[in-house]
């Protein structure tokens, strides 16, 4: 409150004596009206903070809603990247609807996309790898030749098989002009390799039915037959080159071009003294550059006679892996077992010898294409998956034969 006082001697005037009872009673409705107006402004301001705690309440229960993966385990909540190219598959597989398949945005990497201009799908990424997984295993010629994947019709190897010349020069003699390399092209043509399986539209509807996995094994199991024989004994019309068919010749004549071979010295056998003999000098026969990443490449029936081979102390020339994988060793090299090898026959070339990452080229393309066709052959629903490869022998030195003749 507010106190006025006289000066001393003199009187207070009378305006000065009403000021204190009037400033006495102003204070109280000031502190009321105040108090009122902080507490409307806190009201306000607690109501702000509960509407926006609200509001940030309903978006976290929105995210967790969106975020949540219904009918999956408790202990597997990560997404699983490939199911809508699965169901997409399989409905195609199905029902031919491939409106799944067009609606799909996939990534450059991935290698399930339509093929509009050939009509074809390519297989989803699982079922491709599952195939070429069956194929490295099973072939064993594709598991040690040069494998190489291409995006046109035909691949070209460039071969130097030729020297420069040289001679021994003076310091006053001229020098001569010696000979020039010479470098030559094998063209490898890419064919079409094709299997059709085909199943009831019963069985496709059946959901427990493992559509992808029957197909991969399907059109694997075709292709792994087609593929070992055409690598062995192709002709090169509509199929690949194999390894036996250029000329053969005694390796004492051997030029470029064809291929040498070792006789083994009996007309239809390994000859009954000295078998080991003809097992050496097909060893030996092959260039000292190419022995170190050679192999062997025979059928069973051959291995059966082979494995029984002593040399003069009575030592087996075979000998098993001794880990896990490791293939049998002839000599010290490696043997693949490949059933398109001949038998043991009277002129059969029954045991191929060489290194062959630089005696023979594998060129494929590496999409897998299928068709569906529930038209051709109703009730039942065709696939027709198909893929291009190729092959030829690209150094005619780097193999040597074994040939079941006297001579």
């Amino acid at each position: 409150m507010t106190e006025t006082k006289a000066r001393a001697g003199g009187a207070m005037p009378a305006a000065q004596m009403g000021m204190p009872q009037i400033l006495a009673a102003n204070p109280g409705a000031d502190v009321k009206s105040a108090m009122a107006g902080f507490l409307n402004a806190f009201k306000g301001f607690q109501d702000d903070v509960k509407q926006s705690l609200q509001q940030q309440e309903e978006r976290l229960t929105m995210l967790d809603r969106k975020q949540m993966t219904y009918s999956r385990p408790a202990l597997s909540a990560h997404a699983e990247l490939d199911v809508p190219h699965k169901k997409a598959f399989g409905a195609y597989l199905r029902s031919g609807d491939d409106d799944g398949l067009r609606g799909l945005v996939l990534e450059g990497k991935a290698m399930s996309t339509a093929v509009a201009a050939d009509g074809g799908y390519l297989v989803d990424p699982q079922t491709a790898d599952s195939i070429r997984g069956m194929l490295v295993s099973t072939s064993s010629l594709r598991a040690i030749s040069n494998v190489v994947q291409v995006e046109a019709t035909s691949f070209d190897v460039l071969i130097d098989r030729s020297e420069v010349g040289s001679g021994w020069a003076t310091e006053a003699t001229a020098t001569a002009e010696t000979a020039t390399p010479a470098i030559e092209r094998i063209s490898i043509k890419l064919h079409e390799l094709s299997a059709m399986p085909k199943a009831s539209q019963r069985l496709l509807d059946d959901s427990a039915f493992d559509v992808e996995g029957w197909l991969a094994d399907k059109i694997a199991t075709r292709f792994i037959r087609a593929e070992a024989a055409a690598f062995i004994s192709g002709d090169g019309v509509d199929k690949p080159k194999g390894i036996l068919l250029p000329a053969k010749v005694a390796n004492a004549s051997w030029s470029w071009g064809n291929i040498g071979y070792i006789p083994t010295g009996a007309a239809a056998d390994f000859a009954p003294t000295n078998s080991v003999d003809c097992i050496i000098s097909l060893v030996y026969a092959l260039g000292a550059e190419y022995r170190a990443n050679a192999s062997f490449i025979m059928n069973s029936k051959t291995a059966g006679a082979v494995r029984k081979m002593k040399d003069a102390d009575g030592r087996f020339m075979w000998s098993d892996g001794l880990a896990a994988a490791e293939p049998a060793r002839l000599m010290g090299y490696p043997v693949l077992i490949c059933e398109d090898m001949p038998d043991i026959a009277a002129n059969a070339y029954a045991i191929a010898f060489g290194d062959f990452k630089s005696a023979y080229t594998i060129a494929e393309r590496p999409d897998l294409r299928i068709l569906r066709d529930p038209f051709s052959a109703k009730p039942n629903v065709l696939f027709y998956a198909s893929k291009r490869v190729g092959g030829d022998v690209t150094d005619f030195a780097a193999i040597k034969l074994l040939k079941i003749a006297v001579s």
